[in-house]
């Protein structure tokens, strides 16, 4: 008699469920599809040639070391790199304060592990990153929202939510997943002031944050938590800091890092360790090898002028395509764009339409953990070619007018 597997499934599965963005680019997984739903990078950015000498760099010369075990902290190397980009940028760090990861989906996974009990209540911005809810759901997280305008989190809402007693609160400050909003320079200096007066910790989620494409960079809640207080090497603050590789080298690669606390670094360890041991090993070192010499400051440059045409060119097309009544986000960096369509619109009955038009995106709804949202849509603009984004913004406004029309 085979098992009953339904009976057999920890109580925590019944709180998984299926990433939607997942779900959809499985129904457009066709070479005639054209998708604006994944949030995937280019592949003409991808630096093969260099990834391929770099690769038998690593192996004529550290071959051994390369395909062995490691520590689970990291390739020194590259968390040296890690230490060198945020002294860039104001701060002061040492190894000891990074974690290299299987990706940053890895490392939201892991801070649910060791922060995360039934019942806790994280603070999000609404709309929010798909990924860290689906990561964090299994461990019984609730939420706060507070909303989300052109500026980012609106600090004006986040007092009463704090009083709510969230255990921590969690931002995507630069070029937000999925709307591409920025958070300001003002709003995100009154997060870390009220965090710090309510004793909340931030998770701050950092994927695009080098990928500006006009205007002024801005600190990171990192960086604005830290310059204040005594600058010593280790930085020992109330931010938990997340970025990738994924979207300045390739995300084939599954590195990512964390910077934190020395003490929150450690109870990361342990519970990697039981993950997987460590990040691959040459994978690092293959990392570290082609960011070497400033070609990773090379490198980005060539992605921002790329993404910048892309974006460009689907503004101008959601300009002339896209009917009146609908509005859309301007970004300043990124991958990702934000339409709101008319109240009464729903997006995810507009995506059944528009995949039969050949084109897809991702409904908003996902991203609102509490509810709302069913009239917008993310549309990422890094991955299609110049082609297609006319095409298929094309394709999509002739779906939504006559959506719009029949409502």
């Amino acid at each position: 008699m085979s098992a009953s597997w339904e009976q057999t499934y920890a109580q925590r599965t019944q709180r998984m469920s299926s990433s939607a963005i997942r779900e959809i680019l499985k129904l457009t997984d066709q070479p005639d599809v054209i998708s604006f739903a994944g949030g995937l990078p280019s592949p003409e950015v991808f630096p093969v040639q260099d990834f391929a000498e770099a690769c038998q760099r690593v192996l004529s010369e550290k071959g051994a070391q390369s395909l062995q075990y490691s520590v689970t902290e990291g390739y020194v190397p590259l968390r040296e790199t890690v230490v060198h980009i945020t002294e860039r940028q104001g701060l002061t760090l040492t190894p000891e304060n990074v974690l290299i990861t299987a990706g940053s989906q890895q490392a939201l996974d892991l801070l649910g592990k060791i922060l995360i009990d039934p019942g806790d209540r994280i603070l999000v911005e609404s709309p929010t990153y798909l990924g860290a809810l689906q990561a964090w759901a299994p461990y019984g997280a609730e939420y706060i929202t507070v909303p989300t305008d052109h500026n980012g989190m609106i600090t004006d809402a986040l007092e009463d939510a704090l009083r709510q007693k969230p255990k921590l609160i969690y931002l995507i400050p630069n070029f937000q997943n999925p709307m591409g909003v920025t958070l300001t320079l003002e709003r995100r200096q009154q997060i870390v002031a009220l965090a710090e007066r309510y004793n909340v910790p931030i998770i701050e989620d950092d994927p695009y944050g080098q990928l500006r494409y006009e205007g002024e960079h801005i600190p990171s809640v990192l960086i604005l938590d830290g310059q204040p207080r005594p600058q010593t090497p280790i930085y020992d603050g109330n931010v938990i800091y997340l970025s990738t590789f994924s979207k300045i080298l390739a995300p084939g690669l599954r590195l990512a890092w964390v910077i934190a606390p020395v003490s929150v670094i450690r109870k990361l360890v342990q519970a990697k360790q039981g993950a997987d041991l460590h990040t691959p090993t040459f994978n690092q070192m293959v990392a570290y090898e082609v960011s070497r010499g400033g070609f990773l400051d090379r490198h980005i440059h060539l992605i921002r002028r790329l993404y910048r045409e892309h974006r460009d060119l689907m503004l101008a097309a959601l300009d002339s395509h896209f009917p009146p009544g609908v509005e859309w986000t301007h970004p300043a960096g990124g991958l990702f764009l934000w339409a709101t369509l008319p109240a009464h619109i729903d997006s995810a009955r507009v995506l059944q339409a528009a995949v039969e038009q050949k084109v897809a995106f991702v409904p908003g709804a996902p991203f609102h953990p509490n509810g709302g949202g069913q009239n917008t849509m993310r549309l990422n603009f890094s991955n299609a070619s110049p082609e297609n984004i006319r095409n298929g913004i094309f394709r999509l406004g002739k779906v939504l007018t006559e959506q719009i029309r029949a409502s």
